[in-house]
């Protein structure tokens, strides 16, 4: 047994005298649980509403540790929005309607991402024990014959599946695991192009979740449509277009730097996670050898074609809305679980009779699904939690006002700081979608109309994707880990270099794009700017060998 430091033991017996100090103090002030209807915090709408999210994140980054670091910003939110009683804050962590983990958990939407984790986690044990991994892999190793096909086929397939963010993560990543753990790409490596073809694409592609979601934020009494003001952005979303710029530029250079490096030099000599192997302890029995190619693909070309289907169902295009206004109603999470479900029951009878597998082993991988997806699930319920106890201090509201004091003094530099705060707005409560809904009212108030409306607004889907990316409490950050199977910190702390170079790029181009309002000419000197920049990187860090060296 390892004996505990004296600063751990001093660590503990100031918590347990800090939770006895909590006590006496709840007792000395009892709480009228029955009169909060109107409660608000001391710390709302301050900069201490910023607090628990960069205490769980800085946590995180410094122990390598996400649970407890979760959980400790989650209680931080909860002792300032009880002003420390004890009781409040109880009360405050699990039931409070707005923003407790069991109103988390209840939230319709919330519950339908986790039960499409778990149909996904029973697909993808399936398709393993059917052998269609296995065949893909070998299929796929006569044909992709380097780490560099390897990780763009991956990015090809990334962006062929934009349609959402969540489906893209864990379906990506369940096709291409075999082929890149074949060709020695570290799965950090793979969890950033899954998390790099994710949001950054959705967010470009104006039949997805997240068009869906930008159109549904612009105030119906506005008078613009949002969806033709969405396309109009796409040539300003900066972060986006370089991310994805940035990585074809890596990948096919060989160029990583920052914690990327090691684990990528560690995949070449044959470790592909440097620490926190996910397979360990995993036994999956044994595989089915009359697996082919077809046992994997044809499951999943179901479930993608499924998934759209349910997307345009609930928007309503049976009943005959325009397609695109289908994807603009659509209920994501809903479409999701159906189609998850769908692809299920398709490859269920697809295996039986194709006598691939028993229908004892078929059962075997529900439970089997249902415990690979167990991490992923426990981080995405507590950061649910952390982002609620956040908005119960009025970080949002925080945020708009000082967006709003800056607006009318930063006129044509108001696209880089709207970029700077929706980033660090999405980084702190771990949400794009959110970001949105508070910013985009904001901007359209100061700039009705014009291309400077269509600038900031760019700027602001920008920075919420951005922070989203950074941040170790998104769900679509949690959602590349768990596609990749890669330890969450690893893939926090090596993505973190990438996606700040590129946000840092991105700032410079919001502010010269304040100026100049060209779409065509601020998009080429982005690019340049970009390609200047890993050029530099390059300089510096060198290049990695190739396969055969």
């Amino acid at each position: 047994m390892e004996k505990k430091s004296p600063a751990i033991k001093i660590v503990l017996w100031l918590a347990l005298l800090f939770l006895i100090g909590l006590l006496v103090f709840t007792l000395k002030n009892p709480v009228d649980m029955g009169s909060l209807k109107d409660y608000q915090s001391r710390f709302y709408s301050s900069p201490f509403s910023l607090l628990p999210p960069v205490i769980a994140i800085a946590l995180a980054l410094i122990t390598k540790e996400v649970y407890s670091s979760l959980l400790l910003g989650i209680i931080t939110g909860a002792l300032l929005y009880s002003n420390f009683n004890l009781e409040l804050t109880l009360n405050s962590i699990f039931f409070q309607k707005s923003g407790g983990m069991i109103s988390k958990i209840a939230n319709p939407s919330n519950t339908g991402i986790l039960v499409f984790l778990v149909l996904l986690g029973i697909l993808v044990a399936l398709m393993n024990k059917a052998g269609g991994s296995a065949a893909f892999g070998r299929w796929a190793s006569k044909r992709i014959k380097t780490r560099i096909g390897a990780q763009l086929a991956t990015i090809a397939l990334g962006v062929l599946i934009f349609v959402d963010d969540y489906f893209n993560c864990l379906t990506v990543g369940s096709v291409m695991r075999p082929v890149t753990d074949r060709h020695k790409v570290s799965r950090a490596k793979l969890a950033y192009i899954i998390d790099a073809t994710a949001a950054p694409v959705c967010i470009i592609a104006p039949i997805s979740s997240w068009a869906a979601a930008v159109t549904s934020s612009v105030p119906a009494d506005s008078g613009i449509n949002g969806f033709q003001t969405f396309i109009k952005t796409i040539p300003y979303n900066y972060y986006a277009l370089l991310t994805i710029f940035m990585m074809l530029f890596i990948t096919i250079r060989r160029l990583d730097f920052g914690p990327m490096k090691a684990h990528e030099m560690n995949a070449f000599r044959g470790d592909l996670f440097t620490t926190g192997d996910m397979t360990a302890g995993k036994n999956a029995g044994p595989v089915s050898s009359k697996g082919t190619v077809l046992d994997l693909v044809l499951p999943v070309l179901v479930l993608i074609f499924a998934c759209i289907m349910g997307m345009v169902y609930t928007g309503g295009f049976f009943n005959g809305t325009s397609f695109v206004e289908a994807f603009a109603n659509a209920s994501a999470s809903t479409a999701l679980v159906m189609g998850g479900f769908i692809a299920l029951l398709f490859t269920f009878f697809w295996y039986l009779l194709r006598d691939i597998i028993s229908f004892k082993d078929f059962m075997g991988c529900i439970p089997e699904g249902f415990i690979s997806m167990i991490s992923p699930i426990l981080i995405l319920v507590m950061a649910w939690t952390l982002s609620g106890m956040t908005n119960l201090l009025g970080a949002d509201a925080f945020v708009a006002a000082l967006v709003q004091g800056s607006a009318k003094s930063l006129q044509s530099l108001l696209p880089a700081v709207i970029f700077l705060i929706a980033l660090g707005l999405a980084f702190a409560t771990g949400t794009s979608w959110g970001t949105f809904s508070i910013l985009i009212p904001i901007v359209l108030s100061v700039f009705p109309s014009g291309e400077m409306m269509i600038i900031s607004i760019a700027s602001c889907l920008a920075g919420a994707v951005c922070g989203d990316h950074c941040s170790p409490i998104s769900d679509t950050t949690i959602m590349a880990s768990a596609g990749a199977e890669c330890y969450h910190i690893n893939h926090v702390s090596t993505q973190l270099p990438y996606a700040l170079t590129c946000a840092a790029v991105s700032c410079v181009s919001y502010i010269l794009a304040g100026f100049i309002r060209n779409p065509l000419v601020n998009m080429i000197i982005a690019f340049a700017l970009m390609a200047g920049t890993l050029l530099i990187i390059e300089k510096s860090c060198g290049r990695e060998p190739l396969d055969q060296e």
